[in-house]
């Protein structure tokens, strides 16, 4: 019998996340395989008494892993089962500045990036110093970002110094960054999925609104056809991840293709509305195939 755990986050109500458990699910049986989706709210590894790793995942030949939890990510991995992504590879993409660290020095290009400066005493104003260099090397607009965060929150953008500050302030004590802010393309990006070392969907999107255009803000979606050059760069920022599955999202810069940001559990089903392309079922049969070897239609 083949058989596979879907973990989900404990908390999430989002449609879009519901569905991302439930499409894969419905395709895993079309592929017979048995998936038991269950929410990340047990303690599904644990430390025993004296040092040994218990685990409660029991008969599962691999795990699809919709959860950010890096913990039991690590701990489900050390007792041998496989997940989809792996653990190092959601740890990495959940944190937008170790995404960025992580991707650089490997022809992907990139917006210029700053790193936050962490704050540990709330009381402590934000250096000014650190404002000038910010608006020094970036300049106005500016964008900043908390490290960690989803579907567009945590994003910001300043338009002068007052804004910044107020910004800056309010991020100073949790992990966050600096971005050029890339006004050709304010407003529109690509979202690029990416399965196996494959990319087998793409959508422009689009907002008229808001300087960012994910579709849970309110962007729009249109199928886009990826030129060889925009395949290149998502591929490569998936391999540079060791992802399995990611939505890679791509501005368009004045010189080229930037990558924005990496999504190891990208949600899809946007994604299928917008493209008709069925990409559950793709990486269902990817995973099948790394599991079980050979393919299945």
């Amino acid at each position: 019998m083949k058989k596979c755990l879907i973990l989900v986050n404990a908390y999430s109500r989002l449609k879009s996340a519901l569905n991302q458990s439930d499409r894969l699910k419905e395709e895993f049986a079309r592929l017979g395989v048995i998936a038991d989706v269950r929410p990340n709210d047990f303690f599904v590894c644990s430390v025993e008494e004296g040092g040994g790793l218990a685990c409660a995942a029991k008969g599962y030949d691999f795990c699809v892993y919709l959860d950010k939890d890096k913990y039991a990510a690590r701990m489900l991995e050390k007792c041998g089962l496989r997940l989809f992504n792996h653990a190092q590879a959601i740890e990495t993409c959940d944190d937008k500045m170790l995404t960025s660290i992580a991707l650089s020095g490997r022809s992907i290009p990139m917006p210029r990036t700053l790193p936050g400066l962490l704050c540990y005493s709330p009381e402590e104003p934000v250096k000014e110093s650190v404002l000038d260099d910010v608006e020094r090397v970036l300049g106005y607009p500016v964008v900043i970002k908390s490290s960690y965060g989803s579907l567009g929150s945590g994003v910001f953008r300043a338009d002068n110094r007052e804004e910044l500050e107020d910004i800056a302030e309010k991020l100073k004590c949790t992990p966050h960054l600096f971005q050029r802010y890339v006004a050709e393309s304010a407003g529109r990006d690509a979202r690029v999925i990416v399965i196996g070392g494959n990319v087998v969907a793409a959508m422009q999107r689009r907002s008229a609104t808001d300087f960012r255009s994910n579709l849970e803000l309110g962007g729009e979606g249109s199928p886009l056809e990826p030129d060889e050059r925009l395949k290149a760069v998502c591929v490569g920022a998936a391999a540079a991840l060791g992802l399995d599955y990611c939505g890679v999202d791509v501005l368009f810069g004045e010189s080229g293709y930037l990558v924005c940001e990496v999504n190891s559990n990208a949600f899809f089903g946007g994604m299928e509305r917008v493209t008709a392309i069925n990409v559950a079922r793709e990486y269902a049969k990817y995973m099948f195939s790394e599991v079980y070897g050979g393919g299945n239609e």
